[in-house]
């Protein structure tokens, strides 16, 4: 009862980090209509600039973190105004094709930059808080509640904007109509780079909360970029209600499968495939995924 009541809140603690990046691709994808073939890059963006912040720098673990959410944010609005803004102002004709060729070859881009600069070699950030918390029979590491109770609280205030703020409503305006949202005055260009800000922002926060856990380095975004498509195609494509949903469904399913479905001695080398199986049960019910709408295409 013991391993598995602690398999339990292991996954819950991945399942609120791959939350946090699905939820910031989510975002991306209602708005602009395009999937971020970069996300996982910025993901390790993130990690790199927390852990230079709190290494060279001397700030704290958590501003770090913060901080390295706020530069992303601003690469993000920066490579929206470079590489993306022609989508939507008429430049471009096959715009799902240059969708996917710019995000993926930025993807290419930002990891062989980071490789070049920070080197193959694996990098520790300082820890948030050092030591273990004993609740009852589990023995916790502090730094991983620190990270599963930051990234609640930055997805609790990410549900807040969207459906509290005026800036929420803004987006969610021009996510189900470009054109009626621009006819009562929402800028959708403003929209679009404010959008694509925050989900790649939010990617980064994952990137720079995982690193202490483990480590970081410039190939570290690959596998949870994966992870976060398989998540917001479970959750319902531009669903962030689902896309949370679907990440913390996708944490209990990995950690309790790798110890209980198969031999526990090789379970984590079928880990990965627990996802995609998770995934193709779902779309065999639900085609659309668990909250998921009738696929909009860029306009």
């Amino acid at each position: 009862m013991e391993l598995f009541w602690a398999q339990v809140v292991n996954g819950l603690i991945i399942g609120l980090l791959y939350a946090l990046m699905a939820s910031g691709l989510a975002l991306i994808f209602s708005v602009l209509k395009l999937v971020n073939f970069a996300h996982g890059q910025f993901y390790m963006a993130g990690a790199f600039a927390s852990y230079y912040l709190a290494t060279l720098l001397g700030v704290p673990p958590l501003l770090s973190v913060l901080l390295a959410m706020l530069f992303v944010f601003v690469v993000g609005v920066v490579v929206h105004l470079l590489l993306l803004q022609p989508l939507y102002t008429g430049q471009v004709e096959r715009k799902d094709e240059y969708a996917i060729l710019m995000t993926f070859g930025l993807g290419i881009l930002m990891q062989n930059l980071a490789l070049a600069l920070f080197g193959p070699w694996t990098k520790k950030p300082p820890d948030f808080a050092p030591g273990v918390t004993t609740l009852g029979p589990l023995t916790l590491d502090n730094d991983r509640l620190v990270v599963a109770g930051m990234a609640t609280a930055l997805m609790l205030g990410l549900l807040w904007v969207i459906g509290r703020t005026f800036v929420g409503r803004a987006l969610q305006a021009v996510s189900q109509d470009r054109d009626a949202a621009a006819i009562v005055g929402i800028n959708p260009h403003r929209m679009n780079r404010l959008a694509f800000g925050l989900g790649v922002g939010l990617a980064g926060g994952a990137g720079a909360l995982i690193g202490p856990i483990f480590l970081v380095s410039p190939s570290m975004g690959i596998l949870p970029g994966v992870k976060s498509f398989v998540i917001i195609v479970l959750g319902g494509m531009g669903s962030i209600p689902g896309a949370i949903l679907g990440a913390l469904l996708l944490g209990q399913i990995e950690s309790l499968g790798s110890v209980y479905l198969l031999d526990p001695t090789r379970g984590l080398a079928y880990k990965n495939a627990f996802g995609v199986l998770l995934l193709a049960l779902v779309l065999l019910v639900k085609p659309t995924g668990l909250f998921g709408q009738r696929h909009v295409r860029m306009e």
